[in-house]
């Protein structure tokens, strides 16, 4: 079996509800998912997703390869590079190329991709996101009963601008579960970068005052050795950090330095990423939790590791045209049977629905505030009422 191609789809996810965080937001809720297909002379195609450039850059490595050999194909992609660099764009479309890679494999082998890597248990323990920073809180408790009804017992929501109205909405959370569940459900708060060290430690110490949080994510930017070291010295909380980190090197500054407590990658980075990452965490005794991405593509992965703790989960549907072979029951993600990722790309119900869609406008959580981290008071969100 070869490679013979690729082609890029673009499809939407309807959210149904403003989603983003403390940076920004798309108050449409419909949001542009990416897909690639990757084509090979045995007529089966793999899926990947996440990345809509940079595949000009890495195709040529892998053009004519057996897809089956993935991690070698993953470091040519890698080696492609090397002189430019595979941050960013590019980093992307390497994480998607290999996702598709992953699922053109387990599709040889007729098998499951959590199978194929090695999964005993389908069921992979997840907690609740839902991107909630615009929500009112009659929605942000609607869709936190939601998800408590599936069985979730964890939840993260969106916060870092005011401490006043992060109480407020861990409280209206955390009322959501005992409602349902009769039990206290683990807590979490996402800041998506927004404080400088001491800002952080500040605004989480106030929220400690009133809650047990389970862990605080990105407190401060991605590569604040010092920084995160300090917040997870100065808080209770763990520390949970590296979604936006591209690359394994990324990680070690960090890891060595012991100034994360909870290690993450990100989805739309690929399936040998997040399995590199999580070995390194393992050897530094530390769990690893992907973050989520449409389809929950890492799930299969996160069965075959010691160290997952859990699987961020932020919506109960697919976008369109993205038919998937799971379900969410008990608090967890679900897999089943179908072979690779169990993704069918459904080209005619996309060609159907074609509109503008974005996630990284103007205004979107993709683009950094003027005044991240620079804040002397609190600010109250003008999106949450």
């Amino acid at each position: 079996m070869r490679i013979t191609g690729y082609r890029l789809l673009k499809t939407q996810h309807d959210w149904g509800r403003p989603v983003g965080d403390v940076n920004g937001i798309v108050k449409s809720g419909v949001t542009e998912v990416p897909i690639v297909l990757v084509t090979t002379d045995a007529g089966l195609t793999g899926v990947g997703l996440g990345s809509a450039t940079g595949f000009a850059e890495v195709f040529a490595a892998i053009e004519g390869e057996d897809p089956r050999a993935v991690t070698a194909l993953y470091d040519r992609m890698i080696n492609q590079v090397f002189k430019a660099g595979h941050g960013g764009a590019v980093f992307g479309a390497i994480g998607a190329l290999d996702m598709a890679l992953w699922d053109l494999k387990a599709k040889a082998a007729e098998t499951p991709l959590w199978r194929l890597l090695g999964g005993r248990d389908r069921v992979v323990p997840g907690y609740a996101s839902g991107l909630d920073v615009a929500l009112p809180d009659e929605e942000l408790v609607t869709l936190q009963e939601r998800f408590a009804e599936r069985g979730f017992r964890a939840a993260k929501i969106k916060a870092g601008l005011d401490p006043q109205t992060d109480l407020r909405r861990l409280g209206l959370t955390q009322a959501a579960y005992r409602d349902l569940s009769g039990a206290t459900p683990a807590l979490m708060i996402d800041a998506n970068e927004a404080w400088s060290r001491k800002q952080a430690i500040r605004h989480v110490a106030k929220l400690e005052s009133e809650f047990d949080l389970t862990w605080v994510e990105e407190p401060v930017r991605r590569w604040d050795v010092e920084g995160h070291r300090a917040v997870s010295r100065s808080v209770r909380a763990g520390v949970a950090s590296g979604e936006n980190l591209t690359g394994l090197e990324q990680y070690r500054p960090l890891l060595a330095a012991a100034a994360v407590d909870i290690v993450q990658t990100g989805s739309v980075w690929g399936v040998t990423h997040f399995l590199r990452v999580a070995a390194l965490a393992h050897a530094f005794d530390l769990p690893i939790s992907p973050v989520a991405f449409n389809a929950n593509p890492l799930a299969h992965a996160a069965t075959a590791v010691p160290n997952h703790i859990a699987a961020e989960v932020q919506d109960l549907s697919f976008p369109i045209g993205l038919q998937v072979d799971q379900t969410f029951a008990d608090g967890s993600i679900v897999l089943g049977d179908a072979p690779g990722l169990g993704i069918t790309v459904d080209e005619e119900s996309i060609s159907q629905h074609a509109g503008a869609a974005s996630w990284a406008g103007a205004t979107g959580p993709h683009v950094r505030p003027e005044r991240a981290g620079k804040r002397l008071l609190a600010e109250p969100n003008p999106r949450v009422s």
